[in-house]
């Protein structure tokens, strides 16, 4: 980590143990909930074939660990006061068990091999694999790992149940991408899969990879007092990611596939957990797969890492009509992550509690809002009623109640509470410099936030000392009590993505921002990324300054699409296909896929030139203009403490 941003002294840099006032919180857990129920883990082991050990697999090229559970046992013990005692339980679940498991005879997972679970239904000649889960080292290694125990049969199909990349970035290691393309193996997604997946991933991925990288804690070293996991899973690999188009798109509920021999039926759920998702059920194993629908956990309505609102009625709407079209033949309920219930009656109970718990803080955030309390004030008095509290299956491991409760009052109304103070407030820094001055200063606000400190009122210390740190970034007693307020409410989170954010922003603010780099699309994803995803792409990165007063017209000879226009008018980039401009200032001959290449920065025009791969016709300096229009995106920036300003220049 970059030392000059870190004016913290060392001897503040290592976690602290918990507060007294920590203590008593965690006590308050074990006292409220069933920690002593073991129906859980009898579940999570259940059917349980074998595993690795140790649970480390490597990258494919470099050979450094991209998914590594060794240091995680020390899950196997009582919760300490620094890990909620609730969130400990669904770590240990999570981490604990690991491996191949069988659901039903012909149907068989992989879990805790990455964030999601990989899983196998045997075909009458190869596997239908099911999510191939974020990597492609972790997608192999779960083929590898059912190979040995189960026998060596070739993929005979891919299905990807929604648009959340730890369901589909790991198909290159189950697949290759030209039989994907060529239509040798299907790969059945539904409707609207690509657009969805490359939206989230691509136009918005940037932020939301740096703000994934708290949620998921990808920097935090495992241990009591740092990582213990997702709640949505064990952890999240880091290793090979690509993008495989679909070519079977499931199109409406109620369709139906004969797959490599075996019949399936889907129902389609948009808009629920994702933009593009679906369920299904197979008949002649009396199996339902639910995605990402249903899960051992209260699931995020709002993800903090960023990403569309979901639409909490639609959701709890979708689990009643699994139910109704597939409840009187199931005996088994499976899902992407955690693990399957078992008896019809038990799935029954269980897809009932997950429509109510959504249902409930769709119905309940609403009755208050149109009572006129704002957002943050639902959010702080809505409870689960005590049927849903007592379930484990409904706790906040994942999402919570209050940004679950945030998120329904934003899908109606939008992030305005209608309190006019709050229409055009001032942006961090500036606010932050304006409270510092009220409050007579930054070390007057510190002393205050010490004594808020010692009462236990962590949320008021974090609130005071992040207008300190953002309007004076270096000064290090409000960087070090920041950091500890953060780490005592991290201890206490029931979230695991609650924890990761607290304990990241700590670890950030007293050692410094991390190495970064800027971002790249993966190769693979580029080449299967449809040009005009990739152009929505290229339009989010165009500077608007360095384009001001330019009107820019360039034709694109595609040789495998035909003509393209491209044109630069009003700071806004578009790209028409089928379509060419007499007074264009330049056209460029190139093949789709390199012109995605060199736009992506992975490759030159000086190389592709000398390749014989690019040919400009008319004013080549065109190019090197609509080059330069481009911002570059770095993987890491600050989030606890100030953004420096965007460069407007070349």
């Amino acid at each position: 980590m970059a030392a000059e941003h870190s004016p913290v002294d060392p001897a503040e840099r290592d976690p602290k143990p918990a507060t007294a006032a920590t203590r008593y919180r965690q006590a308050e857990v074990r006292a409220a909930l069933p920690l002593d129920d073991r129906g859980s883990f009898d579940n999570a082991r259940r059917g349980f074939i074998a595993s690795i050990d140790p649970v480390t697999i490597r990258h494919r090229e470099r050979g450094h660990p991209v998914y590594d559970l060794s240091g995680l046992g020390f899950l196997d013990g009582e919760a300490p006061d620094t890990v909620n005692p609730s969130l400990w339980r669904q770590a240990q679940l999570n981490a604990l068990h690991h491996g191949l498991f069988e659901v039903v005879p012909g149907i068989w997972q992989v879990r805790s091999f990455d964030i999601a679970n990989m899983t196998l239904v045997k075909g009458d000649t190869g596997w239908i694999i099911i999510d191939p889960l974020t990597s492609a080292e972790s997608s192999a290694a779960a083929l590898d790992l059912a190979q040995r125990h189960l026998g060596t049969r070739p993929v005979s199909a891919v299905i990807i149940t929604h648009s959340h990349a730890d369901h589909y970035a790991g198909a290159l290691g189950v697949i290759d991408a030209a039989a994907a393309r060529e239509g040798r193996i299907p790969v059945i997604a539904p409707a609207g899969f690509v657009q969805a997946a490359l939206s989230e991933n691509i136009l918005a991925g940037n932020v939301m990879s740096r703000r994934a990288t708290y949620m998921y804690g990808n920097l935090l070293p495992p241990g009591p007092r740092a990582f213990v996991g997702t709640g949505l899973g064990a952890a999240l690999s880091m290793g090979s990611t690509g993008f495989v188009g679909a070519n079977d798109f499931i199109q409406a509920s109620g369709e139906t596939r004969c797959v490599d021999g075996v019949e399936i039926e889907f129902q389609l759920t948009p808009d629920t957990e994702a933009p593009a998702e679906m369920v299904f059920f197979f008949p002649q194993f009396r199996a339902l797969c639910m995605s990402e629908i249903t899960s051992h956990h209260q699931h995020n309505l709002y993800t903090p890492r960023g990403a569309q609102v979901r639409d909490a009625l639609a959701w709890s709407a979708q689990i009643q009509e699994s139910i109704d079209r597939f409840g009187t033949r199931l005996d088994v309920q499976f899902a992407s992550h955690h693990w399957p219930t078992w008896g019809r009656a038990d799935a029954i109970d269980y897809l009932e509690r997950q429509r109510d718990l959504y249902k409930f803080i769709h119905d309940q955030s609403l009755r208050l809002a149109n009572h006129g309390y704002t957002m943050d004030e639902i959010a702080e008095q809505l409870t689960l009623p005590p049927e849903l509290a007592q379930d484990f299956a409904a706790r906040g491991y994942y999402g919570t109640l209050n940004h679950g409760a945030k998120a329904v009052y934003v899908k109606y109304l939008g992030h305005f509470d209608g309190h006019p103070a709050n229409l055009h407030p001032h942006p961090p820094v500036a606010r932050a410099e304006r409270y510092l001055e009220c409050m007579g200063g930054a070390d007057a606000v510190v002393t205050m936030a010490a004594r808020s400190f010692k009462a236990g009122d962590y949320r008021w210390v974090a609130e005071l000392l992040n207008h300190v740190v953002m309007a004076e970034p270096q000064h290090a007693a409000a960087r070090a009590l920041l950091a500890d307020a953060l780490e005592q409410l991290g201890y206490q989170a029931e979230s695991a993505s609650w924890r990761n954010f607290y304990l990241c922003g700590a670890l950030e603010l007293r050692c410094g921002m991390p190495e970064s780099s800027v971002t790249r699309i993966p190769p693979e994803t580029l080449d299967n990324m449809p040009l005009a995803e990739f152009c929505k792409a290229l339009a989010v990165r165009l500077n608007a300054d360095r384009a001001s007063g330019l009107h820019l017209r360039i034709n694109l000879a595609f040789g495998d699409l035909g003509g393209w226009l491209l044109e630069v008018k009003r700071s806004v980039l578009h790209v028409f296909p089928d379509r060419s401009a007499d007074n264009a200032r330049a056209t460029l001959r190139i093949t789709s896929r390199d012109f995605k290449h060199l736009f992506a920065g992975a490759v030159t025009a000086i190389e592709l030139g000398g390749a014989g791969r690019l040919a400009i016709e008319g004013d080549a300096s065109a190019l090197a203009q609509l080059a330069g229009l481009f911002d570059r995106f770095e993987r890491r920036f600050p989030i606890v403490t100030p953004r420096p300003a965007i460069a407007s220049g070349p």
